[in-house]
């Protein structure tokens, strides 16, 4: 069974499914001795992929996996998960208020970031991750081309604190048939300031974070800066500095700006916090909601303390570094990665 249900009282959301607890047969491999099921020279061991992207010379080309002849040699391998949250397949029944439910009708693909198992994700270089994202943006644009696809939620989770049970660098794109309900509610406050102000408050913040006490780094096209109101320690976000709805619409040239921004805060990061766990979450427009845009951005959450009582019953968040703190010690950290990236690049 795989359904979506809602909140007695709030819009929030539930998957329920009782197919995945199978994946505990994953969760050795990494770490004692057995196979990573996403290690080049054990595609056997995941569905087929249906993109792949292989080097030739010094040209990457996008081919996909023959029945019983995986593509050998890959940079970036992309498959359906083995135990998915949704699929195309869900029952199609509806339940009413106060039980609401509908079908989790939808897809969900596994992207290996690496064939190098234990390249960690502040480590991946600027001319993998560019080829990532740009296998990011063709993946997402065919997922958005499917029937009920309402919303492709783009999202790594790295560490097992973080929910990750395999540590091999992997992202997840799971579809929805509706908009989750943050970027719901992002997307509202965009559209009413829009209406009434002709602003989009979102890049209000970037113009006001620009340069500020919050800020930890800038690129040609991005900036990276702490929340004001950050629900996690250490929590950073990453914005377009110009109005763009979709990371679908970045160019050549901003994808790897992209990768630069990514590659050098991922590492800071790291300096700053060691081998933690976090999660990465992309928040775009839906492609197929086109009157509810938000200005797209990527959220990382290091998983450095947990939730207690107060944030799980109240919403209301206890962070024990501040913003600015935060972003004095991960912007001196990514300044350093910068430098060193540039001047080896």
């Amino acid at each position: 069974m795989v359904e979506i249900r809602k909140d007695y009282f709030t819009d929030k959301l539930s998957v329920v499914t009782s197919d995945r607890g199978n994946r505990s047969q994953f969760k050795s491999f990494s770490d004692h001795g057995g196979k990573c099921p996403f290690c080049p020279g054990n595609e056997e061991m995941t569905p087929q992929a249906d993109l792949v992207l292989v080097k030739m010379g010094e040209t990457l080309v996008k081919q996909s996996d023959s029945e019983g002849d995986p593509v050998r040699g890959w940079v970036v391998r992309v498959f359906p998960d083995k135990f998915p949250i949704v699929t195309p397949n869900a029952a199609p029944s509806y339940g009413e208020a106060p039980h609401y439910s509908e079908p989790a009708i939808g897809y969900h693909y596994i992207m290996v970031a690496t064939p190098k198992h234990d390249m960690a994700f502040p480590k991946i270089d600027i001319d993998q991750w560019t080829s990532v994202l740009a296998t990011m943006q063709d993946k997402t644009r065919w997922l958005y081309a499917q029937r009920g696809v309402g919303y492709v939620a783009i999202f790594i989770n790295q560490g097992k604190i973080a929910g990750s049970h395999i540590d091999h660098p992997h992202i997840q794109l799971v579809t929805i048939p509706r908009l989750p309900p943050v970027v719901e509610a992002e997307a509202v406050t965009v559209q009413n300031s829009l209406n009434e102000l002709g602003i989009c408050p979102m890049c209000q913040v970037v113009a006001s974070e620009t340069g500020g006490p919050r800020q930890i780094l800038t690129t040609e096209f991005f900036i990276a800066f702490a929340p004001w109101a950050s629900a996690h320690s250490y929590e950073f976000w990453i914005y377009p500095k110009r109005h763009q709805t979709s990371i679908l619409k970045l160019s050549q040239k901003e994808l790897m700006d992209l990768a630069l921004i990514l590659r050098a805060t991922l590492g800071g990061m790291s300096k700053v916090l060691g081998d933690c766990g976090f999660n990465l979450v992309v928040h775009n427009s839906s492609e197929k909601k086109t009157t509810k845009q938000i200005h797209w951005h990527l959220e990382v959450y290091p998983r450095v303390s947990n939730w207690s009582g107060l944030e799980l019953g109240s919403g209301v968040f206890v962070n024990e570094v501040s913003p600015e703190a935060a972003a004095e010690q991960l912007g001196a950290a990514s300044r350093k990665e910068l430098a060193h990236l540039v001047g080896i690049t």
